[in-house]
């Protein structure tokens, strides 16, 4: 009994953010300044009515194209940018997209980590029985959480969705999973404001109901934590960083990347950064990249491909999957 990905689409936004457009919003900001640091030169970013949940839905028609929609018997959306507090968006996609109505779906709400966590909730499913073919989506409009004035989050980020359909195989080809949690970090990347707890401030134009990240305590966590899980995931699988054929991180910036790749010793061959045109697309990073490698050869059949997410929560995780 195992499970297997047996396809990515994405969608990204019509509408880009280039950095030269910000740099005519913030002229002590140079277009090619931003993209030597931090690796990034556009990245997408939804209109005012356009949503996570549009996005999503977007990225799971264009994969549902080459499948049989009636054979998906479960939905997973991640999102840290719902449409609602409720309805489930999940629950939305279901009857948006024509699936069958004896599935199961849910949300859930998880940041640069995601698409691990995603990958282990449905490898569970499939290994319970509970459901042979599960639809994961991960969708963020993290944009629509940043202030006009916050060159340095609007610079980082951009708008996007990944979907995945992970399916029953003969053979494990997604191994065993590392993850971790540390809440004490929560207020390094955080949206105060919004939700119940400071609900009565939520209709204010205060610097609580936008994004702030604290860069210096993320990257120092980053830092801290993923060498230690790197080295925790390969022993657990039996596998070191030469038996891995290519590694995927969440799509964080190029600095703290490139750091991390020299830290740890990971042949820049097998290390991917692709977030030049896309930006920071949160829990759709790393479904994006597998993409694009599988698309242009980089990741072939056969291969051992080391997927990493870290960041808001502070959450982490990692895997090994067969390709």
């Amino acid at each position: 009994m195992g499970s297997y990905i047996h396809s990515i689409e994405y969608y990204l936004p019509t509408s880009t953010l280039s950095n030269a457009k910000l740099s005519q919003e913030f002229p002590e900001w140079e277009a090619d300044k931003i993209e030597e640091k931090i690796g990034i030169r556009s990245r997408h970013i939804t209109s005012r009515n356009e949503t996570a949940l549009d996005l999503a839905f977007n990225a799971a028609n264009k994969l549902l194209e080459g499948f049989d929609k009636k054979l998906v018997d479960f939905v997973i959306l991640c999102t840290q940018s719902p449409d609602y507090f409720l309805p489930t968006g999940a629950c939305i996609l279901q009857d948006r997209l024509g699936l069958r109505k004896d599935i199961g779906a849910f949300d859930f709400n998880l940041g640069c980590s995601g698409y691990i966590y995603g990958l282990a909730f449905a490898k569970g499913l499939i290994n319970s029985h509970i459901a042979s073919n599960v639809l994961l989506i991960m969708a963020e409009t993290y944009s629509k959480h940043i202030h006009p004035s916050d060159k340095s989050n609007r610079s980082i980020f951009g708008d996007g969705a990944a979907a995945t359909l992970i399916s029953f195989s003969s053979i494990e080809n997604i191994h065993k999973f590392e993850l971790g949690t540390d809440g004490s970090g929560k207020d390094n990347l955080i949206v105060k404001r919004g939700g119940m707890r400071n609900i009565e401030f939520s209709n204010q134009d205060l610097p609580e109901n936008y994004l702030f990240m604290n860069g210096p305590e993320i990257f120092n966590f980053t830092l801290d934590i993923v060498p230690d899980l790197v080295q925790k995931v390969l022993l657990k699988n039996n596998e070191s960083l030469d038996s891995i054929d290519f590694c995927i991180f969440h799509q964080a910036n190029k600095f703290m990347l490139e750091y991390l790749r020299k830290k740890m010793k990971v042949d820049p061959a097998k290390f991917y950064l692709n977030m030049l045109e896309t930006g920071n697309t949160v829990s759709a990073t790393i479904p994006i990249a597998l993409k694009d490698c599988l698309e242009t050869g980089l990741v072939k059949t056969g291969y051992k491909v080391l997927l990493v997410g870290f960041g808001v929560g502070y959450s982490w995780g990692a895997t090994i999957i067969l390709i």
